[in-house]
């Protein structure tokens, strides 16, 4: 999907994701000292503010600028400061080594662009800095619920493993997740992909 048609499914008065952050953002993140976060694919920016209420100083960046709208609104709800970036990541160059966590969240995308953006990523972490992405996992069509059903947009975590060789992280984690989904037909389980790195 490009940034237009995020536009159009962001364009709603209510948000497309909940207020709430990612449940393994909240466990990856807690016991982590705030600093400066950069958040990539932020869409309506709830992990980065829930970073900001918790003393980080957060840059969010997302290509369409009704999710950064809607991120903004977040914002100044929650009495917090993020720095908003409306770009495309794949032309997006984050201050090398800037940033003490930089985070990547289900953002889905071919290969090739997807290695791309995640090693611009890695580079954007600073020496005794944190990466954590969490995607959709390969098995989640037919294994899981919801999520994209295009496979090419999917992957494992070794996939992103190898799109991070030699980008000077050392991988602390890299596994296949069940993360549980409420709805209409009770709990479901949706199964994503979770890589967590440090560069010493």
């Amino acid at each position: 999907m490009d940034s237009a048609e995020w536009d159009r499914r962001y364009a709603g008065r209510e948000l497309v994701w909940t207020s709430e952050p990612n449940r393994f953002l909240v466990q990856e993140a807690e016991s982590l000292t705030p600093a400066r976060a950069l958040d990539l694919a932020c869409g309506e920016g709830r992990n980065a503010v829930w970073l900001a209420e918790r003393g980080w100083q957060v840059t969010g960046v997302d290509f369409s600028a009704v999710g950064i709208e809607k991120a903004r609104q977040l914002e100044d709800a929650r009495g917090v400061h993020v720095e908003w970036v409306i770009a495309d990541l794949l032309n997006y160059r984050a201050e090398a080594q800037g940033f003490d966590l930089v985070i990547v969240f289900y953002l889905q995308l071919p290969a090739k662009q997807r290695a791309k953006i995640l090693r611009a990523a890695a580079d954007a972490v600073a020496a005794g800095g944190t990466f954590l992405l969490v995607g959709h996992d390969s098995s989640n069509i037919d294994d899981g619920h919801g999520g994209p059903q295009d496979p090419a947009v999917l992957y494992t975590a070794g996939d992103v493993v190898s799109d991070l060789e030699g980008a000077g992280l050392a991988i602390e984690r890299a596994e296949k997740v069940r993360r549980p989904v409420q709805t209409s037909d009770g709990t479901r389980v949706a199964l994503d992909a979770l890589v967590r790195g440090s560069r010493r």
